[in-house]
């Protein structure tokens, strides 16, 4: 019971395990540089370098930008978040030398004494030498919901957590062997929560590939036989295939997720699965903890109102109160008043507080069981009862003082005092619920405290039918559309256990809602797992921040609008430039077709699509991903995307061979000829990037403004038109370029809102 010496601690084996928040610097490097588009490019790129000129390698050059970008934004993610990491470690509680001592999660070694309290989680597997009515919570294992009673002897695993009581184990499974790491191996080392962003951005990817390859060899082909100059057919090629492929794609949804996870750190705010970015800009209903949440984590006693006179209430009290070596807020309030517990109150039998029981106890001998707890869970009507009730409508948070029979039952409990504890108000709390309203954000109070509390504190921060609260021991427990029908009905929920906030959480996603679950104490666990997105609270419990998604680790509730704000911008400025890249690819698509079938000369050179998805999709992209932005996202980004994209990129596509094939068809030279296209296609992608940067603000207007002049001054500029292969020479072509750009635009207007007003 001694615990380790120093000398064997520093000889043993220590447990280290895997960041959950970022993957390391090889993993980075290797998921940028080693991807299909990048080896399916570098090919091409050395094509041209051998059998075309050097200009129109170009995007060989982008591709190296893109993959440096992307590196070195992952690794400054990589770098707050394994920061933040450090500081949302809970230290763990382990003797040595005979003394107790806190180290960090991975100076914990095989043989360790582990000590453990309510909320405290298991990071190593271990066997049990000590337990003081120790309960252990192990659903995140093996689903069983009720918490497991530990005595000395028994095995408990890393993963689970206490939930009431005090205990010691020793570990005999570190690092990489303990079960919960295992487990987290086998399902994704670097784990990563649902991501409808992410899938529908492989599954464009996925696609694409398979059209690449049959229309590429198809272009290859149609270009080797009609042309009689074997580079200007390669080149011809290679300008489509290149086009197809939505290279940057991957690199802005990167990108933003990235600059989300600084900018987040920032606010002190951890994410721990970075696609938590976008539940943030999906939620629509938010579940709050009362305690923790709305009010700040701490509270005073208030009062010791006697409800039996020559009882010693305060003696009692002051002994419950020093019971546990770990004391919860409450306790400590009372440890405020009482330092310390009078003479003769030695606890024999003791029953620690649980979030189930909503009480504690313990039989002091000649003295008597004494139970300290919520009054209408203890008291069945009377006049304690009815006092209790009438405080509680205030916001007081009320606990009854009762003798009982025996323990640990609980039972025949007679009322002594009531205790009442004043709670602070977040500051910041009245704020922020006004932020969520404004946003269509429905916000459900659901505590284990009393309803009539709840309600009152709830009304107390203008939270919409605040005083309707639902006791949740009324609720039905096997009927969950009558449960998803009261929830939505009703905003505020008092005596809620924690399975019954997991029922909730799930009665809401059964509705079709997004549900956030914010939390701080061991109670929320379950919640805070199951929701789409789980926030926890810096201040919370070890087992509450081990499951959360998100930390708000300077324990701010006003973070919360940064964070929901932040989802939203990433999402809806990833499905912008979706719409940019995937608007490309499909007009090189039907471009490639058409000519492969045709078996014509591609209308435009590398050099030339390089130089007008710069300026259209490229540098534009790079300031519409990192946009501000308000909107909440919806489900549907793939089929919104193509909704867009398909006839823009049809349309786009159709524009240019029309002028290519007008311009061909004269006396023009075949340079001419390509820059009468070059001009339609830029015009044209031009106006679909006017449309996706809608609504258009002064930035938008000067950034698209931008590059309708830097295309302008590049086809003026002698050694630009010459390094482009540019020559607008042919008036009459230039200008039914123009008026086919125009006709094409207008087609792409209407298609484009009538494809976008169609139901899915």
């Amino acid at each position: 019971m001694h615990g380790l010496t120093s000398a064997q601690a520093a000889g043993a084996k220590a447990n280290q395990v895997p960041r959950r928040s970022s993957r390391s610097l090889s993993a980075i490097v290797r998921a940028n540089v080693f991807t299909l588009f990048n080896l399916v490019i570098g090919v091409l790129w050395a094509l041209v370098l051998i059998f075309g000129e050097w200009q129109d390698s170009l995007f060989g050059l982008v591709i190296v930008a893109n993959v440096l970008i992307g590196i070195v934004q992952e690794l400054r993610a990589k770098r707050t978040l394994d920061k933040l990491a450090v500081i949302n470690e809970a230290p763990v509680r382990v003797r040595r030398d005979g003394e107790e001592r806190q180290v960090q999660p991975h100076q914990v070694v095989l043989g360790d004494l582990v000590l453990l309290g309510p909320g405290d989680r298991l990071l190593v597997d271990g066997e049990m030498v000590e337990s003081d009515g120790l309960e252990v919570d192990e659903s995140l294992l093996t689903g069983e919901a009720d918490p497991v009673h530990k005595l000395p002897g028994d095995q408990v695993l890393s993963g689970s957590f206490a939930v009431a009581g005090a205990g010691a184990f020793v570990a005999t499974r570190v690092g990489t062997d303990a079960y919960a790491v295992k487990l987290a191996e086998e399902a994704s080392r670097f784990h990563l929560a649902h991501s409808e962003l992410r899938e529908g951005v492989a599954n464009f990817i996925k696609y694409i590939t398979w059209l690449v390859v049959p229309i590429g060899a198809l272009l290859i082909y149609s270009q080797l036989k009609h042309s009689a100059d074997f580079g200007t057919a390669i080149t011809g090629a290679v300008a489509g295939i290149v086009t197809m492929i939505p290279e940057g794609l991957v690199l802005m949804t990167s990108i933003a997720f990235a600059v989300g996870v600084i900018r987040l750190g920032r606010h002190n705010c951890l994410v721990q699965e970075l696609p938590a970015i976008e539940g943030l800009a999906r939620v629509d209903v938010l579940c709050l903890d009362k305690t923790g949440t709305l009010t700040a984590g701490g509270m005073d006693l208030d009062q010791v109102l006697p409800l039996r006179d020559g009882q010693p209430v305060e003696d009692a009290l002051a002994a419950l109160a020093h019971l546990d070596s770990r004391p919860n807020a409450t306790a400590e309030a009372v440890r405020a008043r009482y330092p310390a517990p009078a003479d003769g109150w030695t606890a024999g039998t003791t029953v620690p507080f649980s979030s189930a029981r909503k009480w504690s106890g313990a039989d002091f001998g000649e003295r008597g069981a004494w139970v300290l707890g919520a009054p209408d869970v203890l008291l069945d009507g009377g006049d304690g009862y009815d006092r209790a009730a009438e405080l509680a409508a205030t916001g007081t948070r009320v606990l009854a003082l009762c003798r009982v029979n025996a323990l640990p039952a609980g039972e025949g409990a007679e009322p002594v005092a009531l205790v009442t504890f004043k709670q602070r108000l977040r500051p910041d709390a009245r704020e922020t619920l006004r932020y969520f309203a404004r946003q269509g954000v429905t916000v459900k109070v659901i505590s284990g405290d009393n309803p009539v509390a709840v309600s009152a504190i709830a009304a107390d921060l203008d939270i919409p039918d605040a005083h309707r609260s639902v006791d949740a021991r009324t609720l039905p427990d096997d009927d969950p559309d009558k449960l998803g029908e009261l929830l939505d009905s009703h905003t505020v929920f008092g005596r809620v256990s924690p399975q019954q906030k997991r029922a909730f959480v799930g009665a809401l996603q059964a509705r079709g809602h997004t549900v956030a679950m914010t939390g701080d104490g061991v109670n929320d666990v379950l919640a805070l797992k199951d929701a789409d997105l789980g926030i926890a609270m810096g201040a919370g419990s070890p087992a509450t921040k081990a499951v959360a998604q998100v930390v708000l680790l300077d324990d701010r509730f006003a973070t919360l609008p940064h964070v929901v704000g932040e989802g939203r911008r990433v999402l809806a400025n990833i499905e912008r430039v979706s719409n940019l890249f995937l608007t490309k690819t499909f007009y090189a698509i039907v471009l490639s077709l058409c000519v492969g079938v045709a078996g014509v000369m591609f209308p435009f050179a590398p050099r030339h699509s390089t130089l007008t998805n710069a300026l259209t999709i490229g540098v534009p992209a790079l300031f519409l991903a990192l946009a501000p932005t308000l909107e909440r996202s919806k489900p549907g980004f793939v089929r919104r995307v193509l909704r867009f994209a398909v006839p823009a990129g049809v349309l786009c596509a159709a524009a240019v061979l029309v002028s290519f094939w007008a311009a061909h068809s004269g006396t023009s030279t075949l340079v001419e000829d390509q820059t009468s296209a070059v001009i339609t296609l830029f015009l044209t992608t031009w106006w679909v990037l006017v449309l996706i940067a809608r609504p258009l603000n002064w930035w938008r207007i000067a950034l698209v403004g931008a590059m309708a002049a830097a295309f302008a001054i590049g086809l003026t500029i002698p050694f630009v038109r010459q390094f482009f292969a540019l020559e607008p020479g042919d008036i009459g072509d230039d200008l039914t370029a123009v008026g086919i750009s125009i006709v094409a635009a207008v087609m792409t207007s209407v298609a484009v809102k009538v494809a976008g007003t169609l139901r899915t």
